[in-house]
């Protein structure tokens, strides 16, 4: 069948399974956006209000699904203006397309108005970059794009189409998308057997669950796996929910923000199972003692993650989902009882903690939790708040908490939240912001108002860039150079401009009245919490110090950090 090349970009991604797209049209992508006109009842479109937006809730939505998420850009500023959501997918394994048009073949090359070479511009940070300029070459690179995004490590693919690519006709032939099997192939046999070895002789094991084990959707292994290693269970960010937060094996999140006990036990054990990671510097502290007295067993689908960061003893390259498979078949049950126990004891004595007379962030998130009872999709802007998001509420299943890890893109999670409630109306989805990254892209609250997705936003308003201004407080003497945000913004009127529900809390006791009346609107609510400025996220380590060297307010009180 004769069909242009707009027509042929909309039947790939019907092909693809495609339900959603974020984007914002202009002038090199109009044929498409006509095109998608036609077909409204198939596809939905998110009109956001700026392109970044679209890159975030195309991220947004694939992490809470899974599936590939799509944002769509014209020329020039509209394709630069994903860049930063481009780069943020690419860092945290997200598989997005962004299929952005370009001027038209003859202009191609000429300083044309809104002509740039986005493809070139994106190389790094994507799986691959395309320019299609050839109508006849784009049904095969959209097929080929939405492959690469969701195949071994996940990640984002640029699809760059001129302008008379979209409006030239060619023949079409619908094609049922090939099946992404499981990287399997490269899983040595004797690198299994060894690592099945180790564990058996392991006194002191800790499981390290990294975003990877996420992504491969891995939770159900690693639950069995832990139970039968018995070993205690530590995460990343990005690892958050591949284990139960609520499992009694389960003793936070490692590195600098992490818990005493994962900091210590990872630490002191002879054994860490790391699946998944890709061992961040937000992680491993100090690389030269990282783990300094365990054989450390690496697995991940990504050969080019091993011994990148830290030198292991063994690895295990393929999919994290299949090999817990393998160690679930051929392990025994093993017992660590005198280990547990010392995990466990430590746990009860080395509680996070934060100040309970004044509203903090941390009773927020708790608060939070409670209401929700962990039945939420939590995303979060960056920084202190983010921190506090890890550390208090428990992620019980997977793909629940969505935040920018390996970037740390301020601006990221409204658009992100967004993306998660166009995939799941039904679900309460929640972002946690500071007041200088809900300023990044706070305009997406008018694309939640319009688009009816009634996200709840909470601002954690403390007049300052919090997490800049704790490291000026503790490594700069106090010298708080421009993170002061003490302007006369009303976050209320604000939010109420744009079309959303506004609540301001300023005690303890304003909390919950306000998340159970949030929780029951059915349009897009903002909670600006008031908070104090010098709130801090303990624990935390020094950057370049051992994460045994963790240190908390009443470590700084007695004069040792």
């Amino acid at each position: 069948m004769q069909m242009t090349g707009s027509q042929i970009v909309i039947e790939c991604l019907k092909e693809q399974g495609v339900d959603t797209i974020f984007g914002y049209p202009g002038g090199a992508i109009l044929n498409i956006y006509d095109e998608l006109y036609r077909h409204q009842d198939e596809i939905r479109h998110v009109l956001v209000s700026h392109e970044q937006g679209a890159a975030h809730a195309a991220d947004g939505y694939a992490r809470a699904t899974g599936k590939v998420g799509v944002c769509m850009a014209t020329s020039g500023p509209g394709a630069t203006n994903l860049v930063t959501g481009i780069a943020t997918a690419y860092m945290d394994s997200v598989p997005v397309v962004a299929i952005t048009c370009n001027v038209g073949l003859p202009l191609l090359g000429k300083d044309s108005f809104q002509e740039i070479d986005i493809a070139g511009i994106t190389m790094p940070i994507t799986k691959y970059s395309f320019i299609v300029k050839d109508v006849k070459e784009l049904a095969p690179v959209i097929r080929r794009a939405f492959k690469i995004a969701r195949s071994g490590r996940p990640g984002p693919v640029l699809v760059d189409i001129v302008k008379n690519a979209t409006s030239d006709e060619t023949e079409y032939t619908r094609e049922v998308p090939e099946l992404v099997q499981r990287k399997t192939d490269t899983i040595d046999e004797k690198a299994v057997e060894e690592a099945v070895k180790i564990l058996r002789a392991a006194k002191k094991p800790v499981i390290f669950a990294g975003g990877g084990a996420v992504i491969a959707g891995a939770s159900k292994e690693l639950e069995e796996f832990a139970k039968r290693v018995d070993a205690p269970v530590t995460d990343t960010l990005m690892g958050k929910g591949a284990f139960p937060g609520n499992d009694n094996y389960y003793i936070g999140m490692l590195g600098m923000h992490g818990t005493k006990t994962a900091n210590l036990s990872v630490s002191e054990c002879d054994v860490l199972i790391v699946l998944g990671s890709r061992f961040s510097d937000r992680v491993t502290g100090n690389t030269a003692t990282f783990a300094k007295n365990a054989k450390i067993i690496q697995v991940d689908v990504d050969e080019a993650e091993v011994n990148k960061n830290i030198s292991v003893d063994l690895n295990i390259t393929g999919d994290v989902k299949s090999v817990l498979e393998i160690f679930n078949s051929r392990l025994e049950q093993l017992y660590h009882k005198e280990w547990i126990d010392k995990v466990m004891a430590r746990k009860d004595a080395l509680p996070l903690t934060y100040n309970k007379e004044v509203l903090t962030g941390p009773y927020i998130i708790e608060q939070l939790y409670e209401v929700t009872q962990g039945d939420a999709i939590i995303a979060t802007e960056v920084g202190q708040h983010q921190m506090w998001a890890a550390q208090y509420y428990k992620y019980i299943k997977p793909r629940t908490l969505i935040s920018s890890g390996g970037l740390g893109t301020m601006g990221y999670g409204l658009g992100a939240a967004i993306g998660a409630k166009a995939a799941f109306p039904d679900k309460t989805v929640v972002n946690i912001a500071g007041d200088g990254c809900f300023r990044m892209n706070m305009n997406e609250i008018i694309t939640a108002s319009r688009s009816g997705l009634p996200v709840i936003e909470i601002v954690f308003n403390n007049h300052v860039l919090g997490m800049v201004r704790q490291w000026q407080t503790l490594f700069y003497g106090k010298r708080y150079s421009h993170t002061l945000l003490n302007d006369s913004l009303d976050y209320v009127k604000l939010a109420e401009a744009m079309g959303a529900k506004a609540f301001r809390v300023e005690t303890k006791e304003e909390v919950l009245p306000v998340l159970k009346e949030a929780l029951a609107s059915d349009v897009p609510v903002v909670i600006e919490c008031i908070i104090q400025s010098d709130d801090k996220v303990f624990p935390m380590v020094a950057p370049g110090k051992n994460i045994d060297e963790a240190f908390d307010e009443n470590d700084l009180k007695k004069g040792r950090n």
